[in-house]
């Protein structure tokens, strides 16, 4: 289902923050037990290439799953999840157009005849998706709420997704907010200013208990909350100003794979709908 809010500050962000609980050192094992509700099944896969995390969130009543953020590479193990677990997969979501892997999204409707793929609205017009999701929007599966918001700045087409539950609230970053960082902004119609009010205005006015799954980390490290990115973040814990200097003397390297991957990654990783200039 496709459910339209009005397009104004999603309710999810406008509740008040709860406080910080007064032991902040909560284990990994005691999110990760508290991280899903009990209708929920969840899993947290890595591609070693690209470093890159894909979520499968699956209903255990309907049986109904969605892929956050695939790569191509690994449909095949995406495949025989969902299949092991008993799971028909009704939605791939990716967190924005990347440039750093092709998504598995086509492949994954080759096999999956009722998958719809998403994508955010705002900044991706270019883009082919079966679902753009606007400001507020959200899509459900079975029980499960997945509520879309808006966070340009690494592209100008980024979206966060929220799972609100009576258990917990989550939310799937991508490349906007990352464990002890965030993503670059110097390619994609990037905003080093937009990256900065996205988080400070959106991202990190969730409850600081909120858990934040990134779509890569570098280090091995698998979530983190918001509260703990809001005291710890080396960046974001900096002035506006003092944002923009350090995300301007990054000198990172031009992604790898950008020149392949943008290309596919419009059209959902659909290759046979490229331009035949564009195919490898």
């Amino acid at each position: 289902w496709l459910l339209s809010a009005p397009k104004q500050q999603p309710a999810s962000l406008q509740r008040q923050r709860q406080p910080a609980a007064a032991n902040t050192a909560v284990t990994a094992h005691a999110l990760l037990r508290s991280a899903r509700p009990a209708t929920m099944i969840f899993r947290q896969l890595f591609d070693r290439e690209s470093c890159t995390y894909t979520y499968l969130l699956g209903d255990e009543d309907t049986m109904e799953a969605v892929l956050i953020d695939p790569v191509i590479e690994l449909v095949d193990r995406d495949t025989e999840l969902l299949k092991e677990l008993g799971l028909e997969l009704t939605y791939a979501l990716n967190t924005h157009v990347h440039a750093d892997h092709i998504t598995g999204t086509g492949e994954l409707k080759q096999r999956w005849k009722n998958c719809k793929s998403v994508l955010g609205a705002e900044g991706n017009e270019k883009a082919l998706a079966d679902l753009k999701m606007a400001e507020g929007d959200v899509i459900t599966v079975g029980k499960i709420n997945i509520e879309t918001i808006s966070t340009p700045g690494h592209t100008s087409g980024c979206h966060c997704y929220i799972v609100d539950t009576d258990a917990t609230k989550m939310i799937f970053t991508g490349d906007v907010l990352l464990i002890r960082g965030c993503g670059r902004t110097d390619f994609q119609q990037g905003s080093s200013s937009d990256l900065y009010e996205s988080i400070h205005g959106k991202v990190f006015t969730l409850p600081d208990d909120t858990i934040v799954y990134p779509a890569h980390d570098y280090k091995g490290r698998t979530m983190s909350t918001v509260g703990e990115e809001k005291k710890y973040n080396p960046r974001l814990t900096k002035s506006k100003d003092e944002f923009k200097d350090i995300m301007a003397n990054l000198g990172l390297p031009y992604p790898a794979k950008i020149d392949v991957s943008l290309p596919a990654n419009l059209v959902c990783g659909l290759h046979e709908l490229m331009p035949s200039e564009t195919k490898a």
